[in-house]
């Protein structure tokens, strides 16, 4: 083993080792996998290898669940095979709390809220594991796996949306153009700090990038600055509190959902950083 780590706790553990550290016997039924030191283990494939396995990750959850991570190298060719056909459709994505995030295209995508649902049933396990007994008691530690199941079911449930909603974002535009958000900064708001933490804007961002690389998009991150104050159609900039959520235009008379005009205005920075600019604005009415 390469590299461990071992909390106080002893409530996650995780460590790398190399490849011949760990190998996958194949078998009539189940799959075993072999890991150094421990003999045979009983294990599921998520899915088939394709390329040369480098390191494993071996990661102990709190629950008490098992996971292996496989690294592997890969030719040009088959990486060639997993990029999807071009396509010309450009979207500008503006992340909220009222919804997930807003598409140039007018869709929105709404925000599930999963910790904000699962709030009330963590409270009362928390509460509960608060009245357990002294540490180390095996009340304590059932009480304390309780806690843990229900943080496990809020990010399970959080990452299938982030997947399932990058992948349909990959497959239907060819360039994605997003704001460049410092969340770590946002969360320091103490009135949104728990609302911006669940709708988890870093890993959709860090998954969109990823998987657009993978299939051969490209992601366009550009300034948030002014985005909501200004003017899609014709450029004008006012202030827009976050109480207000239509932007009337007094220039050219443009009434739009605010996030909406921030996601056309996402875009048309987007479409000026890679050279595709083209908006034309229209004379002032009267």
């Amino acid at each position: 083993m390469s590299e461990g780590y071992k909390s106080n706790r002893n409530v996650f553990y995780t460590c790398t080792i190399m490849w011949y550290s760990f190998q996958i016997l194949e078998g009539n039924k189940k799959k075993r996998g072999t890991l150094a030191k421990l003999g045979h283990v009983k294990m599921v494939m998520h899915r088939a290898m394709q390329g040369t396995p480098k390191t494993a990750v071996v990661k102990r959850t709190p629950t008490g669940k098992w996971f292996v991570s496989i690294s592997i190298e890969m030719e040009e060719a088959e990486v060639q095979k997993k990029c999807l056909p071009a396509c010309p459709e450009a979207v500008g994505l503006d992340v909220g709390l009222k919804t997930f995030a807003y598409l140039s295209t007018g869709e929105e995508i709404p925000n599930p809220r999963f910790f904000r649902a699962e709030e009330a049933a963590l409270a009362r396990a928390q509460r509960k594991l608060s009245k357990a007994r002294h540490a180390g008691s095996r009340e304590r530690q059932k009480k304390r796996k309780v806690v843990a199941r229900v943080h496990e079911r809020i990010g399970n449930r959080r990452k299938n949306f982030i997947e399932q909603e990058v992948c349909k974002l990959i497959k239907r535009f060819g360039l994605l153009a997003v704001e460049a958000l410092v969340v770590r900064n946002m969360v320091k708001n103490p009135k949104l700090a728990k609302s911006i933490a669940d709708a988890s804007w870093s890993k959709f961002f860090a998954h969109l990038l990823c998987k657009a690389e993978e299939a051969g998009r490209e992601v366009v991150r550009v300034s948030p600055a002014y985005t909501s104050q200004t003017c899609s159609m014709c450029g004008h900039r006012q202030p827009m509190p976050l109480s207000l959520r239509v932007y009337e235009c007094p220039r050219c008379g443009l009434v739009i959902d605010r996030d909406h005009n921030g996601s056309k205005n996402i875009l048309e920075e987007g479409l000026k950083a890679v050279g595709r600019h083209s908006r034309v604005i229209p004379e002032a009415p009267g």
